[in-house]
């Protein structure tokens, strides 16, 4: 099996894994969190959401942990937006990659964002212009992509209407997001097949959620296509507040594991991952949904390359 030689790993937890906590993180434990991944080797970190604080509270401070973070070249750290007014948040911050989100099934759209998907296409022009204009660079990311309350209900075609929009519109990078866990490996092939060839040389990346647990084997099919960027979470945290059931993203540990027995090089370190995780499960006062952050430090013998 040929899969990529590197893998690029974006942690999402301290955006879309704290989201979902009762335990609401003060902006410094965010801080020495961001920084605790930071020193074991991620380089992509996605921190924040600029959405309403009374829907997200999690997410209320954005600007203050934004304001805070030690920003230079080697970090690249993003954050989220659902709709325009979030893009003039984010600008405002010295953030230097916004996400730019919308939905391909119109009810999730018009939970998550207020808007329909026919709206929020139409918007997502102006919001990369903005951002673009702001000299930032942009993840555009495409959620429910492989579907919404069932996998039949979010056709490949209309991924691909709005994938041709946001990489027309000048996107560094797309993401298809597996928002609700429907998808399966054959699936996954699916869309690549359909989605690659209009993304042309910008990069495709995949945002899994494991509620189904075929996170990893999602993983296995994308590699075999030549996806490297993945959006891992770590401990497994995360999920959707507008989605019912919705469990967390694949869990950075387990990825890196996976990586790292396929000999492919992430330049991250999985014990401190791990470490990071038990410490969030004590905080949070439950077992987070992971596997190898479980094991003993001594079991966790696989070092950056």
């Amino acid at each position: 099996m040929r899969v990529p030689p590197t893998i690029h790993i974006t942690e999402v937890g301290p955006r879309d894994g704290l989201q979902m906590e009762l335990r609401v993180l003060s902006t410094a434990e965010k801080l020495e969190l961001i920084a605790g991944l930071a020193s074991a080797g991620l380089r992509e970190i996605q921190v924040a959401a600029f959405v309403h604080p009374e829907k997200v509270p999690a997410m209320a401070d954005a600007e203050a942990l934004i304001g805070a973070l030690p920003l230079h070249d080697q970090m690249h750290y993003s954050a989220l937006a659902l709709n325009l007014q979030g893009v003039v948040r984010a600008c405002r911050t010295a953030i230097p990659w916004i996400e730019i989100s919308l939905s391909a099934h119109d009810a999730h759209s018009r939970r998550n964002a207020g808007l329909s998907t026919t709206d929020a296409l139409a918007q997502s022009g102006p919001m990369l212009a903005m951002a673009i204009g702001a000299g930032r660079k942009v993840r555009a990311s495409i959620q429910c992509a492989f579907g919404y309350e069932t996998p039949e209900d979010v056709d490949i075609d209309a991924v691909a209407v709005a994938a041709s929009r946001l990489v027309e519109k000048g996107a560094d990078r797309l993401v298809l997001a597996d928002t609700t866990g429907l998808a399966a490996p054959p699936t996954v092939r699916r869309m690549l097949a359909a989605v690659a060839p209009i993304a042309g040389s910008i990069p495709v990346g995949l945002h899994l959620h494991d509620t189904r647990g075929l996170g990893l084997a999602n993983v296995m099919a994308a590699l075999e296509l030549g996806i490297s960027h993945f959006d891992t979470s770590l401990g497994g945290l995360g999920g959707c507040p507008f989605i019912e059931g919705a469990a967390g993203n694949i869990a950075t540990e387990d990825a890196l594991y996976l990586f790292h027995r396929l000999g492919i090089a992430t330049g991250i370190d999985i014990s401190r991952v791990a470490a990071l995780s038990r410490r969030l499960a004590r905080v949070f006062n439950h077992p987070l949904p992971g596997k190898i952050y479980r094991l003993a430090a001594t079991h966790l013998d696989f070092r950056p390359r």
